[in-house]
Protein backbone atom coordinates (compact mmCIF):
# COMPACT_ATOMS: atom_id res chain seq x y z
CA UNK A 1 0.00 0.00 0.00
CA UNK A 2 2.87 2.39 0.09
CA UNK A 3 3.30 3.49 -2.90
CA UNK A 4 -0.26 3.99 -3.45
CA UNK A 5 -0.55 6.21 -0.11
CA UNK A 6 2.17 7.89 -1.52
CA UNK A 7 0.31 8.67 -4.81
CA UNK A 8 -2.73 9.69 -3.25
CA UNK A 9 -0.86 12.24 -0.63
CA UNK A 10 -0.02 14.64 -3.70
CA UNK A 11 -3.82 14.63 -5.28
CA UNK A 12 -4.63 17.99 -3.67
CA UNK A 13 -7.49 19.54 -3.89
CA UNK A 14 -10.47 17.94 -6.56
CA UNK A 15 -13.41 20.03 -8.06
CA UNK A 16 -16.58 18.22 -8.08
CA UNK A 17 -17.34 14.71 -9.05
CA UNK A 18 -16.69 11.29 -8.06
CA UNK A 19 -13.97 9.09 -8.56
CA UNK A 20 -12.52 6.25 -10.21
CA UNK A 21 -10.27 3.13 -9.10
CA UNK A 22 -8.68 2.37 -12.63
CA UNK A 23 -7.21 -1.15 -12.11
CA UNK A 24 -9.07 -1.76 -8.82
CA UNK A 25 -8.28 -5.45 -8.83
CA UNK A 26 -9.48 -6.54 -5.43
CA UNK A 27 -10.29 -3.18 -4.02
CA UNK A 28 -6.86 -2.96 -2.45
CA UNK A 29 -6.85 1.44 -2.29
CA UNK A 30 -11.01 1.34 -1.87
CA UNK A 31 -10.37 2.04 1.69
CA UNK A 32 -7.67 4.90 1.20
CA UNK A 33 -10.02 6.53 -1.87
CA UNK A 34 -12.81 6.08 0.34
CA UNK A 35 -11.26 8.99 2.87
CA UNK A 36 -11.51 11.79 0.51
CA UNK A 37 -15.50 11.18 0.79
CA UNK A 38 -16.64 10.95 -2.37
CA UNK A 39 -18.37 8.35 -5.25
CA UNK A 40 -15.81 5.88 -5.98
CA UNK A 41 -16.15 3.64 -9.09
CA UNK A 42 -13.83 0.42 -9.32
CA UNK A 43 -13.36 -0.38 -12.71
CA UNK A 44 -10.91 -3.80 -14.12
CA UNK A 45 -11.22 -5.99 -16.70
CA UNK A 46 -11.07 -9.47 -14.17
CA UNK A 47 -14.79 -10.87 -13.14
CA UNK A 48 -12.61 -12.93 -10.95
CA UNK A 49 -10.57 -9.42 -8.90
CA UNK A 50 -14.28 -7.65 -8.97
CA UNK A 51 -15.57 -10.17 -7.26
CA UNK A 52 -13.49 -9.96 -4.40
CA UNK A 53 -13.49 -6.00 -4.42
CA UNK A 54 -15.63 -4.54 -1.61
CA UNK A 55 -15.96 -0.57 -0.92
CA UNK A 56 -17.20 0.78 -4.46
CA UNK A 57 -20.19 2.75 -4.81
CA UNK A 58 -20.15 0.41 -8.09
CA UNK A 59 -18.15 -1.73 -10.34
CA UNK A 60 -17.61 -1.67 -13.86
CA UNK A 61 -16.17 -4.43 -15.55
CA UNK A 62 -14.58 -3.12 -18.88
CA UNK A 63 -10.83 -2.83 -21.09
CA UNK A 64 -9.26 0.13 -19.97
CA UNK A 65 -7.98 0.75 -23.06
CA UNK A 66 -11.54 1.37 -24.16
CA UNK A 67 -13.40 2.19 -20.82
CA UNK A 68 -15.24 6.23 -20.55
CA UNK A 69 -17.02 7.39 -18.03
CA UNK A 70 -20.52 8.25 -17.32
CA UNK A 71 -19.86 11.73 -16.32
CA UNK A 72 -16.61 13.66 -16.10
CA UNK A 73 -14.75 12.22 -12.95
CA UNK A 74 -12.84 14.36 -10.53
CA UNK A 75 -9.86 12.04 -10.19
CA UNK A 76 -8.46 8.92 -12.34
CA UNK A 77 -6.84 7.27 -9.84
CA UNK A 78 -4.65 4.26 -11.21
CA UNK A 79 -2.10 2.15 -8.77
CA UNK A 80 -0.14 -0.31 -10.50
CA UNK A 81 -2.36 -1.14 -13.55
CA UNK A 82 -1.34 1.16 -16.87
CA UNK A 83 1.88 -0.60 -17.09
CA UNK A 84 -0.10 -3.38 -18.53
CA UNK A 85 -1.34 -1.21 -21.65
CA UNK A 86 0.61 -0.03 -24.94
CA UNK A 87 0.31 3.26 -26.85
CA UNK A 88 0.93 5.66 -23.24
CA UNK A 89 1.25 8.31 -25.63
CA UNK A 90 -2.10 8.16 -27.08
CA UNK A 91 -3.85 6.70 -23.84
CA UNK A 92 -2.91 9.05 -20.85
CA UNK A 93 -3.84 12.20 -23.09
CA UNK A 94 -7.52 9.88 -23.66
CA UNK A 95 -7.46 9.41 -19.88
CA UNK A 96 -6.78 13.57 -18.95
CA UNK A 97 -9.78 14.66 -21.39
CA UNK A 98 -11.91 12.72 -19.29
CA UNK A 99 -11.88 14.87 -16.40
CA UNK A 100 -13.80 17.19 -15.14
CA UNK A 101 -12.46 20.72 -15.21
CA UNK A 102 -9.52 20.94 -12.49
CA UNK A 103 -9.47 17.57 -12.06
CA UNK A 104 -6.67 14.70 -11.22
CA UNK A 105 -5.26 12.04 -12.82
CA UNK A 106 -2.91 10.40 -10.55
CA UNK A 107 -1.07 7.14 -11.83
CA UNK A 108 1.79 4.47 -10.16
CA UNK A 109 3.39 2.18 -12.15
CA UNK A 110 5.96 -0.09 -11.57
CA UNK A 111 9.48 0.47 -13.38
CA UNK A 112 11.55 -2.28 -12.63
CA UNK A 113 11.97 -4.06 -16.03
CA UNK A 114 15.98 -2.81 -16.00
CA UNK A 115 16.69 -4.33 -12.70
CA UNK A 116 17.57 -8.11 -12.51
CA UNK A 117 14.57 -9.54 -10.67
CA UNK A 118 13.13 -8.66 -14.39
CA UNK A 119 15.51 -8.88 -16.85
CA UNK A 120 16.45 -12.51 -15.62
CA UNK A 121 12.77 -13.48 -16.45
CA UNK A 122 13.28 -13.04 -19.84
CA UNK A 123 16.98 -13.73 -20.63
CA UNK A 124 16.78 -16.99 -19.07
CA UNK A 125 13.55 -18.02 -21.24
CA UNK A 126 14.85 -16.08 -24.42
CA UNK A 127 18.00 -18.65 -23.62
CA UNK A 128 15.95 -21.78 -22.44
CA UNK A 129 13.72 -21.43 -25.09
CA UNK A 130 15.30 -20.24 -28.02
CA UNK A 131 12.55 -18.18 -30.36
CA UNK A 132 9.58 -19.04 -28.31
CA UNK A 133 9.59 -15.90 -25.74
CA UNK A 134 10.02 -13.34 -28.40
CA UNK A 135 7.07 -11.85 -28.91
CA UNK A 136 6.17 -11.86 -24.69
CA UNK A 137 5.39 -7.65 -23.82
CA UNK A 138 7.59 -5.88 -21.92
CA UNK A 139 6.40 -3.62 -19.23
CA UNK A 140 6.97 -0.32 -21.18
CA UNK A 141 7.10 2.08 -18.52
CA UNK A 142 8.78 5.63 -19.12
CA UNK A 143 10.78 7.41 -17.21
CA UNK A 144 9.05 10.16 -14.80
CA UNK A 145 10.70 12.76 -16.70
CA UNK A 146 9.55 11.49 -20.17
CA UNK A 147 5.49 11.05 -18.54
CA UNK A 148 6.13 14.52 -17.33
CA UNK A 149 7.22 16.21 -20.74
CA UNK A 150 4.00 13.95 -22.57
CA UNK A 151 1.43 15.55 -19.86
CA UNK A 152 2.57 19.22 -19.74
CA UNK A 153 0.60 20.82 -22.64
CA UNK A 154 -2.56 19.36 -20.57
CA UNK A 155 -1.99 21.03 -17.59
CA UNK A 156 -0.14 20.79 -14.11
CA UNK A 157 2.00 18.18 -13.80
CA UNK A 158 4.20 16.58 -11.01
CA UNK A 159 6.41 13.62 -12.06
CA UNK A 160 8.37 11.52 -9.90
CA UNK A 161 10.33 8.44 -8.80
CA UNK A 162 10.97 6.25 -5.55
CA UNK A 163 13.23 3.01 -4.87
CA UNK A 164 11.44 1.20 -1.77
CA UNK A 165 12.95 -1.47 -0.12
CA UNK A 166 11.46 -4.11 0.37
CA UNK A 167 12.12 -7.42 3.24
CA UNK A 168 10.52 -10.20 1.29
CA UNK A 169 10.04 -12.85 3.72
CA UNK A 170 11.52 -16.56 3.18
CA UNK A 171 9.18 -18.80 1.21
CA UNK A 172 9.67 -21.35 -0.56
CA UNK A 173 12.46 -20.83 -3.17
CA UNK A 174 13.42 -17.46 -4.08
CA UNK A 175 11.56 -14.92 -1.92
CA UNK A 176 11.92 -12.64 -5.05
CA UNK A 177 10.41 -15.70 -7.14
CA UNK A 178 7.77 -15.60 -4.74
CA UNK A 179 7.35 -12.09 -4.81
CA UNK A 180 7.02 -12.04 -9.10
CA UNK A 181 5.26 -15.66 -9.75
CA UNK A 182 1.25 -14.54 -9.98
CA UNK A 183 2.47 -11.28 -11.82
CA UNK A 184 5.35 -10.74 -14.38
CA UNK A 185 6.77 -13.99 -14.03
CA UNK A 186 3.52 -15.52 -15.45
CA UNK A 187 4.56 -13.90 -18.55
CA UNK A 188 6.77 -16.97 -19.36
CA UNK A 189 5.40 -19.46 -17.07
CA UNK A 190 1.80 -19.66 -18.52
CA UNK A 191 3.38 -20.84 -22.07
CA UNK A 192 5.32 -23.46 -20.40
CA UNK A 193 4.00 -27.10 -19.52
CA UNK A 194 4.91 -28.45 -15.71
CA UNK A 195 8.28 -29.93 -16.69
CA UNK A 196 9.41 -26.59 -18.74
CA UNK A 197 8.12 -24.21 -15.73
CA UNK A 198 10.26 -26.65 -12.88
CA UNK A 199 13.32 -26.12 -15.38
CA UNK A 200 12.85 -22.47 -15.88
CA UNK A 201 12.10 -21.87 -11.96
CA UNK A 202 15.12 -23.53 -11.13
CA UNK A 203 17.04 -21.59 -13.22
CA UNK A 204 15.27 -18.22 -12.11
CA UNK A 205 15.50 -18.74 -8.75
CA UNK A 206 19.48 -19.87 -9.07
CA UNK A 207 20.22 -16.11 -10.81
CA UNK A 208 17.92 -14.67 -8.17
CA UNK A 209 19.94 -15.64 -5.24
CA UNK A 210 23.24 -14.24 -6.67
CA UNK A 211 21.59 -10.61 -7.18
CA UNK A 212 19.31 -11.07 -4.26
CA UNK A 213 21.33 -12.83 -1.58
CA UNK A 214 19.26 -14.00 1.30
CA UNK A 215 19.98 -12.88 5.17
CA UNK A 216 20.52 -14.90 7.70
CA UNK A 217 16.49 -15.37 8.46
CA UNK A 218 16.07 -16.13 4.72
CA UNK A 219 14.40 -12.97 3.77
CA UNK A 220 15.87 -10.23 0.82
CA UNK A 221 15.95 -6.84 1.11
CA UNK A 222 14.12 -5.80 -2.57
CA UNK A 223 15.17 -2.38 -4.16
CA UNK A 224 11.42 -1.97 -6.56
CA UNK A 225 11.72 1.10 -8.30
CA UNK A 226 8.36 3.02 -9.12
CA UNK A 227 7.24 5.22 -11.75
CA UNK A 228 4.60 8.23 -10.54
CA UNK A 229 3.02 10.89 -11.42
CA UNK A 230 0.01 13.73 -11.16
CA UNK A 231 -1.76 15.86 -13.95
CA UNK A 232 -4.41 18.44 -12.86
CA UNK A 233 -6.39 19.78 -15.65
CA UNK A 234 -7.25 23.32 -15.82
CA UNK A 235 -10.60 24.43 -14.56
Amino acid sequence: MRPALDLLAQVGELPDGGMIDLGCGDGAVAGALSTLGRPLIGVDTSAEMLAEAQGYDRLVKADIAEWQPDAPPALIFSNAALQWLDGHETLLPRLAGMLAPGGVLAVQMPRQEAAPSHRFMRDIALAMFAGRFLNVPEFRVLAAQDYAAMLAPLGEVTAWETEYVQRLAPAEGHPVRHFTQSTGLMRFTSRMDAGEVADYVAAYDSALAAAYPLQEDGSVLFPFRRCFFTLRCPR
